[in-house]
């Protein structure tokens, strides 16, 4: 990701730091003086509100912290625009169900929060289809809503294609018996880069 992003600002330093590899971000910290952080988290919770900032001032650094993707201010276009491309290439009936399905947690309650904050801004769109939310690690669980809504497009709200979008959604959609349509997570979107890109030129 940061590569693409990269070729987005050319001229400018694009690194990339990971919380969960030991040393990783402080590493990143050590080559740039007082660099801007953007955190590819779908939510402003815990990781964004308590561990990045303890981290950065464990390391003595002055780096400015963005918002993070999840709640970009240009994040609900995209969206709309890949359900309905999904929609009209598929043949996907207008009034299909949509599931967006997120990560949830028994921690902190914004990252729960913003799906469904993400689900009532895409909702005021009147062509918008019916929105579920299902999660991962709390209830409403993604298995219960899918067998309640087995048709239709099913939309992960993840950054990355990790564990829970690899494994737990597909297994939870096939003990549903889900017969609709998966998409990719969005983060795998072809434009999120340039997304990114200027969220940084705004700073």
């Amino acid at each position: 990701m940061a590569n693409k992003i990269s070729e987005e600002m050319p001229g400018r330093a694009i690194d990339a730091a990971t919380l969960a590899k030991p040393g990783s971000l402080e590493a990143v910290l050590a080559r740039h003086e007082d660099p801007v952080i953007y955190p590819y988290f779908m939510a402003q919770g815990w990781f964004t509100k308590t561990e990045l900032p303890r981290r950065l001032e464990a390391a003595r650094s002055q780096a400015r912290q963005l918002e993070p993707f999840g709640v970009d201010p240009a994040l609900p276009d995209l969206l709309t625009r890949v359900i309905f491309e999904a929609r009209a290439s598929e043949g996907i009936p207008a009034d299909s169900p949509l599931i967006l399905v997120a990560h949830g947690s028994k921690i902190s309650r914004k990252s729960r929060n913003s799906v469904y904050d993400m689900a009532e801004t895409l909702g005021r769109n009147p062509a918008m289809p019916e929105i579920h939310v299902a999660l991962i690690e709390e209830p409403p669980f993604l298995e219960d809503v899918a067998r309640a809504h087995p048709d239709g497009v099913c939309l992960p709200f993840f950054a990355l294609r990790a564990g829970h979008v690899t494994g737990d959604i597909p297994e939870a959609l096939q003990a549903a018996s889900y017969r609709g349509r998966l998409l990719p997570e969005i983060g795998a979107h072809r434009e999120v880069p340039v997304l990114i890109a200027q969220a940084i030129s705004r700073g």
